[in-house]
């Protein structure tokens, strides 16, 4: 009788240090999950871009949004990814071109650049509270482009692959400092290695100068 006792006694105990464990288990894995959830943060943006260095498309434009999604590993420092994408367009006046030393095409054109970089993103946060936190950035990877010349109904296209790389500066906005949701204002640089050879036009590499404005959260 006293061993069956002995025996009930022991499995009460290990049954509440059981419990205990588990409860600590789910109180750490929420922990962590609320730990996870407040480092990271998002920014949607409209962006104006003006494409520099070439006259292919090079009309400043509207026409584009960026994406991006982070992790702060530390109160400063933030990495994550980017996807973005834009259109400039350019149209150009009836003109004769030389196709040849016995060919020529007298002509208007629609120029038409399209661009979708994404990789990796970093930045730094100068402050990391208050209503107005400025930082400087940057975004490496990839870019896919399409690059198209318009003739009447007949269009030349390209499809190049490059090398994507931009700086940028920015700063959040928070009208209320103690909530995530905020207002984002950028400039930036970017230039990718795309190449393209149309029979109306080239492009080697592309150059742009732009800004972004957006929400973060």
């Amino acid at each position: 009788m006293r061993k069956t006792m002995k025996t009930m006694n022991f499995m009460t105990k290990m049954k509440y240090i059981a419990g205990a464990l588990l409860l600590s288990i789910i109180c750490g894995v929420k922990g962590s999950a609320q730990d996870i959830a407040e480092q990271l943060h998002f920014n949607v943006d409209w962006q104006m871009n003006a494409p520099i260095g070439t006259d292919f498309a090079d009309k400043i434009s509207g026409w584009g949004m960026n994406f991006e999604a982070g992790y702060y590993i530390t109160p400063h420092w933030s990495l994550g990814a980017f996807l973005n994408f834009h259109t400039n367009h350019k149209y150009v006046d009836r003109q004769t071109y030389q196709l040849s030393p016995t060919e020529s095409l007298t002509t208007d054109q629609q120029q038409s650049a399209y661009q979708l970089p994404f990789g990796l993103s970093a930045a730094y946060r100068i402050k990391e509270d208050g209503y107005v936190r400025p930082y400087v950035g940057a975004k490496i990877g990839a870019m896919y482009a399409k690059n198209t010349t318009y003739v009447n109904s007949i269009g030349w296209y390209d499809n190049p692959w490059g090398f994507y790389v931009s700086p940028e500066v920015g700063v959040h906005i928070y009208p209320v400092p103690d909530k995530r949701f905020g207002f984002r204002i950028a400039a930036y640089y970017s230039y990718a290695t795309n190449q393209s050879r149309l029979m109306l036009g080239t492009m080697d590499g592309q150059n742009n100068l732009g800004f972004r404005v957006g929400i973060c959260f």
